[in-house]
Formats: C-alpha cells, structure tokens, sequence
C-alpha cells in the first residue's frame, strides 16, 4: 500500500495512492461499515498488526469496485508529521564520506533531527538567515511499525512499517560551526519526508533501491541503497540496542556521493531561493522540495 498523509477540513486523515487516484481510508471504512473513524497514520502505525491487513483488503475491494473517494485531501503532509524519534545516519556511502574528507566510519555515525523538520512534499524550505551553504542529501527512510527493543540483524526488517524518500537538507556552514553537526541538520523544513510511505510488503528488499536526486530537473545524485556501509536491518537493530524504538520513529539511512560539499571548493554552488530538489527512490515516488526565501 501507499499511504499518504493529509488535513481535510482542519483534521489529518489518512488516503491510500492507487492508480485511479487518491481514496481517503474513513471514507471506505463507512462504505464497509465500519464508521468513519479518524484515520491516521498515527493509528495505522500504532495497531499495524490488527490494521495492515484489513486496510489491505479495503482498497482492494475500493479498487475492485472504482469507488472514487468523497474528499482529497486540502494540504498533503509528510507521511509521518509526529515522529518520536528521528535518528540520521551520516557518512553511510563510502563515496560520500570520501568526497567529504572524512574517514570511513567503523559503526553508524548517529545525530538527529526534531518534528519542527518535518514537511511534507512541495513545501518549501525557509533556511536561517545565517545559513549560506544550503545542500540537498537524497535518502531512503525507514518508518519503525513495532516496538523493537535490542532487535536481532536478521529480525530487524520485521519491526519496519516502511520507506519514503527524504531530503536531509543541510547547512554546511552552521553543521560545521562546531563539532556537534545539530545546528546545520535540524533548522525548521530540514526534513521532508514523503510524498508517501509505502508498506514494507510492497519493497521486498530496501537494500537494492536506486536513489536519484535533481536539482532544477537536473540530476545530481544516482546511486543504489545496495551500497550502504550499513543495510536497514543492521541500523535498526544497532539502534534498537541503546535507543528503544516505537512506531512512528524514523531513521534517515544516509545521502550517497554527489552533494554539493563533494565539489571542489571553488565550484560549489549552494542552493538558493527559487530552486527546486526533488528525490526519487525506486518504488517510492518523488518527494519535491522547493527552495524558499530564507528567514529574516
């Protein structure tokens, strides 16, 4: 399934993305009987073992039977708009860390990012206004669906919900001002994530994914998840070791080479207002993500 996230009248709600378009999930819960109750992906997440499979065979009787929804939704969200977590690899490309100038690391190199990151496809990003050096890091990430406390590697996956592309924005100048990147990583819109999470069963392998970012249409990044230091499996359940993961919580799995950072100094070209950068992950769709003015 492709779940998307959106506010209809005020409220979030939860739609699925099929081939005949956008079907809001309350809306075919009351064609089913079930009322329309408030469906969210914060529901979906938090009973994704008694849900999965019902909403699974919802859209598919939908589906079968070309029921076109009642309402879209007024403003799209990120798929996941609260997460409790969202931990951030970097350096998890070895070409990457490379064209950074940095050594390859020997365990995940862990930060994070808070909910005021968070934004969903084509809402612009308004950067500090102390923030000169505006890159674009294309990313797959991973939306938890189950608690998963010191997770074996190869149970780790099961604890997945799914993936979405996202754009781990940076301002290099303010991530490098001291030794702790934060500052540089999680400035408000540092974090788009969507335009929709698709279910774990829909991507049997999230480690064999190609990855491609354009900046103004023009392609600047292209390379496949298969070339991760670490897979999905290993970081949840290196995380899950020292950091309880719940339902909601998301992990930003690292940018490959490509960056605006990687070039030589003298040709580097930070984003600007105006432009545009969009991520594409095989089978994910295409989150976009329009540069606004910067904050005054």
């Amino acid at each position: 399934m492709r779940l998307v996230s959106g506010l209809l009248q005020g409220r979030e709600q939860l739609w699925w993305d099929t081939p005949q378009g956008l079907l809001r999930v309350g809306y075919v819960a009351g064609l089913r009987g079930q009322g329309d109750l408030a469906w969210t992906m914060d529901r979906y997440l938090a009973n994704l073992d008694s849900v999965h499979d019902l909403l699974q065979s919802w859209v598919h009787w939908a589906e079968d039977n070309r029921v076109v929804t009642d309402h879209l939704p007024d403003v799209m969200l990120a798929p996941v708009t609260h997460p409790g977590k969202i931990l951030c690899v970097g350096l998890n490309y070895r070409p990457h860390a490379k064209e950074s100038h940095m050594e390859i690391p020997n365990d995940p190199v862990l930060f994070n990012k808070y909910c005021n990151a968070v934004v969903g496809s084509e809402y612009p990003v308004h950067p500090p206004a102390d923030a000169h050096q505006l890159d674009y890091e294309a990313e797959l990430v991973v939306v938890m669906g189950r608690q998963a406390v010191n997770v074996a590697e190869s149970e780790a996956l099961r604890y997945v919900a799914g993936y979405c592309n996202g754009n781990d924005v940076s301002a290099r100048d303010l991530q490098f001002r001291t030794s702790q990147w934060l500052l540089g990583k999680a400035a408000d819109g540092f974090g788009p994530m969507g335009p929709y999470l698709v279910t774990r069963d829909e991507i049997p392998d999230p480690d064999q994914l190609e990855i491609v970012c354009r900046r103004n249409g023009i392609e600047v990044q292209h390379s496949n998840t298969r070339y991760m230091i670490f897979s999905c499996a290993f970081l949840v359940s290196y995380i899950s070791r020292y950091v309880t993961l719940e339902p909601g919580d998301v992990i930003f799995t690292g940018t490959p080479e490509g960056v605006i950072l990687g070039q030589p100094e003298s040709e580097r070209q930070w984003l600007k207002a105006g432009e545009t950068v969009s991520v594409s992950i095989e089978g994910l769709g295409e989150l976009i993500t329009p540069i606004g003015h910067w904050k005054e």
